[in-house]
């Protein structure tokens, strides 16, 4: 196999995976609503104010009508904004928590995991819910993570996921 093949290879296999993995998205819904049939009868004829108020622009609205967040470029202030400016009160302050994701590192594509030097995860940690342990293993303490999202962004190696929680 000649160096060209091997590395057509392996750029091939890697976006066979970032595909799966993008397949597999699950919908993170902002932080404020407390009935989520509401978005699929109320968001429907909304002007997405959600979305435009976002200052940190996560809030997508979707094919469906309806909103959700992006993690890819940055994460959730919990700034309340998108509840503020939501006319037909889906996102509502009084519904304000966490949201309902569990974010976790996956250590077969972390870095830090494979021995390389790195805190891209943990620097923009608010909460400062990303331990490592023995300098080179981070682990997100679920109890102090806000779901917020910051760190997926800045993984160099997109190896933080996030999964559904469970109560």
């Amino acid at each position: 196999m000649q160096r060209r093949e091997l590395f057509s290879f392996l750029s091939a296999t890697a976006k066979s995976s970032f595909s799966e993995k993008k397949e597999k998205k699950i919908v993170i819904r902002p932080p404020y609503f407390d009935d989520e049939s509401a978005f699929d009868i109320e968001c429907q004829n909304c002007d997405g104010l959600c979305a435009t108020s976002c200052q940190e622009h996560i809030i997508i609205i979707g094919e469906d009508k309806t909103p959700y967040l992006d993690f890819s470029k940055s994460g959730c202030t919990y700034c309340d904004d998108c509840a503020t400016a939501c006319e037909p009160n889906v996102l509502n302050l009084e519904n304000k928590n966490s949201l309902d994701i569990d974010v976790v590192i996956n250590k077969t594509t972390c870095m830090s995991w494979e021995g390389v030097m790195c805190f891209s995860c943990k620097d923009p940690c608010l909460e400062d819910a990303i331990d490592f342990k023995a300098m080179f293993m981070p682990v997100i303490d679920q109890e102090k993570c806000t779901s917020c999202g910051f760190c997926i962004s800045r993984c160099p190696s997109y190896a933080i996921d996030l999964k559904e929680s469970v109560l």
